[in-house]
Protein backbone atom coordinates (compact mmCIF):
# COMPACT_ATOMS: atom_id res chain seq x y z
CA UNK A 1 0.00 0.00 0.00
CA UNK A 2 1.40 3.40 -0.97
CA UNK A 3 1.71 5.73 2.00
CA UNK A 4 -0.14 9.03 1.56
CA UNK A 5 1.59 12.40 1.65
CA UNK A 6 1.22 13.99 5.09
CA UNK A 7 1.11 17.77 5.48
CA UNK A 8 0.95 20.15 8.44
CA UNK A 9 -0.99 23.42 8.55
CA UNK A 10 -0.84 25.45 11.76
CA UNK A 11 -1.50 29.08 10.83
CA UNK A 12 -0.38 32.08 12.81
CA UNK A 13 -3.00 34.63 13.84
CA UNK A 14 -2.25 36.86 10.86
CA UNK A 15 -2.66 33.89 8.47
CA UNK A 16 -6.23 33.12 9.56
CA UNK A 17 -8.94 33.89 7.01
CA UNK A 18 -12.42 35.34 7.52
CA UNK A 19 -13.79 34.69 4.05
CA UNK A 20 -14.23 31.92 1.53
CA UNK A 21 -12.74 33.12 -1.74
CA UNK A 22 -10.36 35.97 -2.43
CA UNK A 23 -7.33 34.39 -0.72
CA UNK A 24 -4.15 32.70 -1.94
CA UNK A 25 -3.60 29.14 -0.66
CA UNK A 26 -1.49 28.54 2.44
CA UNK A 27 -0.88 24.96 1.30
CA UNK A 28 -1.01 22.90 -1.91
CA UNK A 29 -1.56 19.14 -1.72
CA UNK A 30 -2.14 16.19 -4.02
CA UNK A 31 -5.37 14.15 -3.95
CA UNK A 32 -5.16 11.41 -1.35
CA UNK A 33 -3.11 13.55 1.03
CA UNK A 34 -3.46 13.60 4.81
CA UNK A 35 -3.47 17.06 6.41
CA UNK A 36 -2.97 17.67 10.12
CA UNK A 37 -4.22 21.16 10.92
CA UNK A 38 -5.19 23.40 13.81
CA UNK A 39 -8.12 25.78 14.01
CA UNK A 40 -8.98 28.63 16.37
CA UNK A 41 -12.40 29.03 17.97
CA UNK A 42 -15.01 31.41 16.55
CA UNK A 43 -13.81 34.18 18.87
CA UNK A 44 -10.18 33.84 17.84
CA UNK A 45 -9.33 32.62 21.35
CA UNK A 46 -10.10 36.03 22.84
CA UNK A 47 -13.01 34.97 25.09
CA UNK A 48 -11.29 33.23 28.03
CA UNK A 49 -13.51 34.02 31.02
CA UNK A 50 -17.11 34.93 31.80
CA UNK A 51 -15.98 38.57 31.98
CA UNK A 52 -14.70 38.60 28.37
CA UNK A 53 -17.78 39.81 26.53
CA UNK A 54 -17.31 39.24 22.78
CA UNK A 55 -18.56 42.75 21.99
CA UNK A 56 -15.65 44.10 24.03
CA UNK A 57 -12.78 41.73 23.17
CA UNK A 58 -13.61 40.86 19.53
CA UNK A 59 -13.73 43.16 16.51
CA UNK A 60 -16.26 42.61 13.70
CA UNK A 61 -15.76 41.26 11.04
CA UNK A 62 -12.86 39.33 12.58
CA UNK A 63 -15.02 36.53 13.92
CA UNK A 64 -15.19 32.86 12.92
CA UNK A 65 -11.64 32.48 11.55
CA UNK A 66 -10.89 29.56 9.25
CA UNK A 67 -7.65 27.73 8.50
CA UNK A 68 -6.76 27.76 4.81
CA UNK A 69 -7.24 27.94 1.96
CA UNK A 70 -5.81 24.58 0.92
CA UNK A 71 -5.47 24.03 -2.83
CA UNK A 72 -5.96 20.43 -3.98
CA UNK A 73 -4.18 19.62 -7.23
CA UNK A 74 -6.40 18.58 -10.13
CA UNK A 75 -9.62 19.92 -8.63
CA UNK A 76 -11.49 21.82 -11.35
CA UNK A 77 -14.94 23.42 -11.62
CA UNK A 78 -17.52 20.67 -12.05
CA UNK A 79 -15.63 18.27 -9.77
CA UNK A 80 -16.35 17.51 -6.13
CA UNK A 81 -13.85 17.77 -3.30
CA UNK A 82 -14.07 14.89 -0.82
CA UNK A 83 -12.94 15.80 2.71
CA UNK A 84 -12.82 12.95 5.22
CA UNK A 85 -12.56 13.90 8.89
CA UNK A 86 -10.26 11.28 10.41
CA UNK A 87 -9.93 13.00 13.79
CA UNK A 88 -11.26 16.12 15.51
CA UNK A 89 -9.89 16.78 18.99
CA UNK A 90 -10.24 19.81 21.30
CA UNK A 91 -6.95 21.66 21.66
CA UNK A 92 -7.68 23.06 25.15
CA UNK A 93 -9.30 21.95 28.39
CA UNK A 94 -11.90 24.74 28.15
CA UNK A 95 -14.49 25.96 25.71
CA UNK A 96 -16.97 28.82 25.62
CA UNK A 97 -20.54 29.67 24.64
CA UNK A 98 -22.42 32.97 24.66
CA UNK A 99 -25.62 34.81 24.00
CA UNK A 100 -25.41 37.92 21.82
CA UNK A 101 -27.89 40.80 21.96
CA UNK A 102 -28.69 40.59 18.22
CA UNK A 103 -27.72 37.04 17.21
CA UNK A 104 -29.62 33.80 17.75
CA UNK A 105 -32.97 32.20 17.06
CA UNK A 106 -34.87 33.80 19.96
CA UNK A 107 -33.78 37.44 19.95
CA UNK A 108 -34.31 40.50 17.81
CA UNK A 109 -31.87 40.71 14.91
CA UNK A 110 -31.15 43.00 12.00
CA UNK A 111 -33.27 40.86 9.69
CA UNK A 112 -35.93 40.03 12.30
CA UNK A 113 -36.43 43.40 14.01
CA UNK A 114 -38.56 43.60 17.15
CA UNK A 115 -39.50 46.48 19.46
CA UNK A 116 -38.52 44.58 22.60
CA UNK A 117 -35.01 44.60 24.04
CA UNK A 118 -32.48 42.12 22.71
CA UNK A 119 -31.08 39.31 24.86
CA UNK A 120 -28.40 40.05 27.44
CA UNK A 121 -24.84 39.34 26.38
CA UNK A 122 -23.59 36.53 28.64
CA UNK A 123 -20.67 34.07 28.58
CA UNK A 124 -20.56 30.45 29.77
CA UNK A 125 -17.27 28.62 30.27
CA UNK A 126 -17.16 24.84 29.79
CA UNK A 127 -14.63 22.40 31.23
CA UNK A 128 -13.47 19.94 28.55
CA UNK A 129 -12.23 16.47 29.49
CA UNK A 130 -11.16 14.60 26.36
CA UNK A 131 -10.16 11.44 28.25
CA UNK A 132 -13.58 11.14 29.89
CA UNK A 133 -15.37 12.35 26.76
CA UNK A 134 -17.39 15.07 28.48
CA UNK A 135 -17.94 18.82 28.63
CA UNK A 136 -19.31 20.34 31.84
CA UNK A 137 -22.18 22.82 31.67
CA UNK A 138 -22.28 25.26 34.61
CA UNK A 139 -25.19 27.65 35.01
CA UNK A 140 -24.38 31.33 35.54
CA UNK A 141 -27.19 32.16 37.96
CA UNK A 142 -27.27 29.01 40.09
CA UNK A 143 -25.04 26.13 41.21
CA UNK A 144 -26.55 23.76 38.60
CA UNK A 145 -24.00 21.66 36.66
CA UNK A 146 -24.28 18.68 34.34
CA UNK A 147 -21.81 16.70 32.23
CA UNK A 148 -22.67 16.46 28.52
CA UNK A 149 -21.13 14.03 26.01
CA UNK A 150 -18.21 15.39 24.00
CA UNK A 151 -19.14 15.30 20.29
CA UNK A 152 -16.53 17.40 18.40
CA UNK A 153 -17.26 18.69 14.92
CA UNK A 154 -16.48 21.62 12.64
CA UNK A 155 -19.25 24.15 12.15
CA UNK A 156 -17.52 25.83 9.20
CA UNK A 157 -16.06 23.94 6.22
CA UNK A 158 -16.15 25.16 2.66
CA UNK A 159 -14.47 26.02 -0.61
CA UNK A 160 -14.18 29.18 -2.69
CA UNK A 161 -17.59 30.21 -4.09
CA UNK A 162 -18.38 30.47 -7.79
CA UNK A 163 -18.09 33.62 -9.94
CA UNK A 164 -15.05 34.93 -8.06
CA UNK A 165 -17.19 35.80 -5.06
CA UNK A 166 -15.78 36.32 -1.59
CA UNK A 167 -18.23 35.34 1.18
CA UNK A 168 -17.88 35.92 4.93
CA UNK A 169 -16.97 32.81 6.88
CA UNK A 170 -20.13 33.14 9.01
CA UNK A 171 -22.36 32.57 5.97
CA UNK A 172 -23.38 29.08 4.80
CA UNK A 173 -24.39 28.58 1.18
CA UNK A 174 -23.77 26.31 -1.81
CA UNK A 175 -19.99 26.49 -1.19
CA UNK A 176 -20.39 25.05 2.32
CA UNK A 177 -19.31 27.57 4.93
CA UNK A 178 -20.88 28.00 8.36
CA UNK A 179 -23.41 25.17 8.14
CA UNK A 180 -23.15 24.39 11.86
CA UNK A 181 -24.35 20.81 11.49
CA UNK A 182 -23.07 18.30 14.08
CA UNK A 183 -22.96 15.74 11.25
CA UNK A 184 -19.47 17.03 10.27
CA UNK A 185 -17.84 14.95 12.99
CA UNK A 186 -15.05 12.35 13.04
CA UNK A 187 -15.76 9.59 10.52
CA UNK A 188 -17.76 11.76 8.13
CA UNK A 189 -16.83 12.53 4.53
CA UNK A 190 -18.00 15.89 3.22
CA UNK A 191 -18.45 16.39 -0.53
CA UNK A 192 -18.15 20.00 -1.71
CA UNK A 193 -18.76 21.41 -5.21
CA UNK A 194 -15.55 22.73 -6.77
CA UNK A 195 -15.97 26.23 -8.22
CA UNK A 196 -12.37 27.34 -8.86
CA UNK A 197 -9.14 25.50 -9.69
CA UNK A 198 -7.77 23.84 -6.55
CA UNK A 199 -11.14 24.15 -4.73
CA UNK A 200 -9.55 26.31 -1.98
CA UNK A 201 -10.69 24.40 1.10
CA UNK A 202 -10.86 26.13 4.50
CA UNK A 203 -11.94 24.77 7.91
CA UNK A 204 -12.73 26.33 11.29
CA UNK A 205 -15.37 26.94 13.97
CA UNK A 206 -14.71 23.85 16.08
CA UNK A 207 -17.52 22.80 18.42
CA UNK A 208 -17.19 20.42 21.36
CA UNK A 209 -20.89 19.77 20.95
CA UNK A 210 -24.08 21.53 19.84
CA UNK A 211 -27.79 20.90 19.94
CA UNK A 212 -29.65 20.89 16.64
CA UNK A 213 -30.46 24.43 15.54
CA UNK A 214 -27.72 26.14 17.62
CA UNK A 215 -30.62 28.04 19.18
CA UNK A 216 -28.72 30.51 21.38
CA UNK A 217 -26.42 31.43 18.46
CA UNK A 218 -23.26 29.62 19.57
CA UNK A 219 -22.21 26.05 20.27
CA UNK A 220 -19.61 24.94 22.82
CA UNK A 221 -16.92 26.78 20.87
CA UNK A 222 -13.35 25.44 20.91
CA UNK A 223 -10.00 25.39 19.15
CA UNK A 224 -9.36 22.03 17.48
CA UNK A 225 -6.57 19.79 16.26
CA UNK A 226 -7.96 18.00 13.23
CA UNK A 227 -6.79 15.42 10.71
CA UNK A 228 -8.41 15.22 7.27
CA UNK A 229 -7.90 13.21 4.09
CA UNK A 230 -8.76 14.90 0.78
CA UNK A 231 -9.51 13.62 -2.70
CA UNK A 232 -11.16 14.75 -5.93
CA UNK A 233 -14.21 13.21 -7.64
CA UNK A 234 -14.01 14.17 -11.30
CA UNK A 235 -17.18 15.42 -12.97
CA UNK A 236 -19.40 14.94 -9.91
CA UNK A 237 -21.35 18.10 -10.69
CA UNK A 238 -22.67 18.84 -7.19
CA UNK A 239 -24.92 21.83 -6.56
CA UNK A 240 -24.91 21.65 -2.74
CA UNK A 241 -22.66 20.03 -0.12
CA UNK A 242 -23.32 16.38 0.61
CA UNK A 243 -22.12 14.16 3.47
CA UNK A 244 -21.62 10.48 4.09
CA UNK A 245 -20.75 8.40 7.13
CA UNK A 246 -20.81 4.66 7.69
CA UNK A 247 -24.58 4.57 8.12
CA UNK A 248 -26.13 7.49 6.19
CA UNK A 249 -25.92 9.72 3.15
CA UNK A 250 -26.90 13.36 3.69
CA UNK A 251 -27.73 16.43 1.63
CA UNK A 252 -27.71 20.05 2.79
CA UNK A 253 -29.47 23.29 1.97
CA UNK A 254 -28.48 26.71 3.36
CA UNK A 255 -30.79 29.65 2.63
CA UNK A 256 -33.56 31.70 4.21
CA UNK A 257 -36.37 30.98 4.93
CA UNK A 258 -35.88 27.69 6.73
CA UNK A 259 -38.61 26.02 4.63
CA UNK A 260 -36.54 26.57 1.49
CA UNK A 261 -33.41 25.18 3.17
CA UNK A 262 -35.52 22.11 3.99
CA UNK A 263 -36.77 21.84 0.41
CA UNK A 264 -33.27 22.18 -1.09
CA UNK A 265 -31.85 19.45 1.14
CA UNK A 266 -34.77 17.09 0.50
CA UNK A 267 -34.75 17.76 -3.26
CA UNK A 268 -31.03 17.00 -3.45
CA UNK A 269 -31.37 13.82 -1.39
CA UNK A 270 -34.20 12.57 -3.58
CA UNK A 271 -32.11 13.20 -6.70
CA UNK A 272 -29.10 11.48 -5.13
CA UNK A 273 -31.26 8.50 -4.14
CA UNK A 274 -32.58 8.30 -7.72
CA UNK A 275 -28.99 8.29 -9.07
CA UNK A 276 -27.92 5.52 -6.69
CA UNK A 277 -30.94 3.23 -7.06
CA UNK A 278 -32.35 3.86 -10.53
CA UNK A 279 -35.76 4.71 -9.05
CA UNK A 280 -37.91 7.31 -10.76
CA UNK A 281 -38.62 10.62 -9.03
CA UNK A 282 -41.81 9.63 -7.25
CA UNK A 283 -40.47 6.25 -6.10
CA UNK A 284 -37.38 8.03 -4.73
CA UNK A 285 -39.61 10.63 -3.07
CA UNK A 286 -41.64 7.88 -1.43
CA UNK A 287 -38.52 6.11 -0.12
CA UNK A 288 -36.97 9.29 1.31
CA UNK A 289 -40.32 10.32 2.80
CA UNK A 290 -40.63 7.08 4.76
CA UNK A 291 -37.00 6.37 5.66
CA UNK A 292 -35.41 9.82 5.87
CA UNK A 293 -34.52 12.16 8.73
CA UNK A 294 -34.27 15.96 8.71
CA UNK A 295 -31.86 17.25 11.39
CA UNK A 296 -31.54 21.02 11.68
CA UNK A 297 -28.09 22.53 11.31
CA UNK A 298 -28.58 26.14 12.34
CA UNK A 299 -31.43 28.63 12.62
CA UNK A 300 -29.20 31.57 13.57
CA UNK A 301 -26.70 32.34 10.81
CA UNK A 302 -27.04 34.70 7.85
CA UNK A 303 -28.51 31.67 6.06
CA UNK A 304 -30.18 28.73 7.82
CA UNK A 305 -29.07 25.13 7.25
CA UNK A 306 -31.12 21.94 6.99
CA UNK A 307 -29.83 18.40 6.49
CA UNK A 308 -31.70 15.55 4.79
CA UNK A 309 -30.47 12.12 5.90
CA UNK A 310 -31.11 8.61 4.54
CA UNK A 311 -29.82 5.25 5.86
CA UNK A 312 -27.48 3.51 3.41
CA UNK A 313 -29.21 0.26 4.40
CA UNK A 314 -32.16 1.20 2.16
CA UNK A 315 -29.93 1.66 -0.91
CA UNK A 316 -29.57 -2.10 -1.52
CA UNK A 317 -25.79 -2.05 -1.62
CA UNK A 318 -25.37 0.89 -4.03
CA UNK A 319 -21.80 2.24 -4.05
CA UNK A 320 -21.60 5.95 -3.34
CA UNK A 321 -18.99 7.65 -5.55
CA UNK A 322 -17.30 4.28 -6.16
CA UNK A 323 -16.62 3.77 -2.45
CA UNK A 324 -14.50 6.89 -1.88
CA UNK A 325 -15.79 7.32 1.69
CA UNK A 326 -14.66 3.83 2.66
CA UNK A 327 -11.31 4.38 0.91
CA UNK A 328 -10.59 7.69 2.66
CA UNK A 329 -11.81 6.34 6.00
CA UNK A 330 -9.30 3.49 5.66
CA UNK A 331 -6.47 5.97 5.05
CA UNK A 332 -7.62 8.01 8.03
CA UNK A 333 -7.75 5.02 10.36
CA UNK A 334 -4.29 3.90 9.28
CA UNK A 335 -2.90 7.35 10.00
CA UNK A 336 -4.73 8.24 13.21
CA UNK A 337 -5.16 4.76 14.67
Amino acid sequence: MTMPDVHQLHPTEDQLSYTFGGREPLLRVAPGSVIELSTEDCFGGKVRSVDDLPSQVCVFPYLNPVTGPIAVEGAEPGDALAVHFADIRPARDWAVSTTFPHFGALTTTGTTPMLHDALEERVWMYEVDVERGIVRYTARRSDYTVDLPLDPFHGTVGVAPAANESIMSITPSAHGGNMDTPEIRRGTTLYLPVNVPGAMLAIGDGHCRQGEGEVCGTAVEAAMNTTIVVDVIKGAGLHWPRLQDDTHIMSTGSVKPLEDAFRISQHDLIGWTRELTGLDDLDALQLVSQAGLAPVGNVVDTNYTMVAKLPVSVLNGARVYDGIHEHLAGIGRSHVG
